[in-house]
């Protein structure tokens, strides 16, 4: 269950940004993920940051884009960057539209057909991923943070919800704060979960801290100029949230920045230091 196909492997920062596939029993086919060592790695095991990314990406998009391996080899943390979605599935409608289905699996395990037998993320995040990366690479299990940008800043904040406990850290990159309120969440909820309004809300990091979730102080960087910023994202709902409910956030706006990577990469230095503060 363990092994592991190298795909790809990059000397970066003194470290290697790796690439690899494993055949997954929770998810039933191949799942990819991406892992960059840093230099201490040589030296022992490492904390660990998982990176989530959001819709229409993969393994490979943070790990590209986000500019984290220099920062994380300032730290000697483990980056591991999953894929977002189970691939090759042979459910036609998976590939209809790019918010839902392939590259969108919204880090929970699917209870509606036909979606039900492969889309299984949280699972396979949560207990069959750590068990990969543990017989594999250098890493400390038992120091992990978790981030994410978009969709995967949805599931850095309710896995983190969902497991108290299992991660020391958690920040987001324009997370989508209330799935259940936005068109977003609505449709994947659906799709894969149902009708079930009480299914939907095990998912809403919002609904989860108003039921008496917590985690550990939430840091959640949001672009003023984000174009989805009302329509899907909500951060005052989480806000509101948060503080009646006494969570720890830091919700930081920041005027004249969007979604994309751009921003994530202006302040991607900030969230590995505080990420790095929780973990050492």
């Amino acid at each position: 269950m363990a092994a592991i196909t190298t795909l790809e492997s990059h000397r970066c920062f003194g470290g290697v940004q790796g690439f690899h596939e494993h055949a997954s029993s929770t998810v039933g086919l191949p799942m990819r993920f991406g892992v960059y060592l840093p230099p201490q790695a040589g030296q022992g095991p490492r904390p660990v940051l998982y990176c989530l990314a959001g819709l229409t990406c993969n393994e490979q998009t943070f790990a590209i884009k986000a500019g984290a391996q220099q920062h994380a080899a300032a730290h000697g943390l483990v980056l591991v960057t999953p894929d977002t979605s189970p691939r090759n599935t042979g459910v036609a409608e998976a590939d209809a539209d790019w918010d839902f289905g392939t590259a969108a699996g919204f880090y929970l395990d699917a209870t509606r057909e036909p979606y039900a037998r492969h889309w299984r993320m949280e699972s396979w995040l949560m207990e069959e991923l750590p068990l990969v990366l543990a017989a594999n690479f250098p890493v400390d299990l038992e120091r992990c943070g978790i981030l994410g940008h978009s969709m995967g800043g949805h599931g850095a904040l309710t896995l983190a919800l969902r497991h108290p406990g299992r991660f020391r850290s958690v920040s987001a990159f324009a997370p989508i704060c209330a799935p259940m309120e936005v068109p977003w969440g609505q449709k994947a909820f659906g799709g894969y979960l149902g009708d079930d309004p009480a299914a939907w809300s095990a998912h809403d990091a919002v609904r989860l801290i108003e039921s008496g979730a917590r985690a550990p102080e939430l840091l959640v960087d949001q672009g003023a100029d984000d174009p989805f910023l009302a329509t899907q994202l909500r951060p005052d709902r989480l806000e509101q949230a948060c503080a009646q409910a006494g969570q720890p956030l830091l919700l930081r706006r920041h005027a004249g920045y969007d979604h994309g990577y751009f921003c994530i990469q202006s302040f991607i230095s900030e969230h590995v230091v505080s990420h790095a503060r929780a973990l050492l």
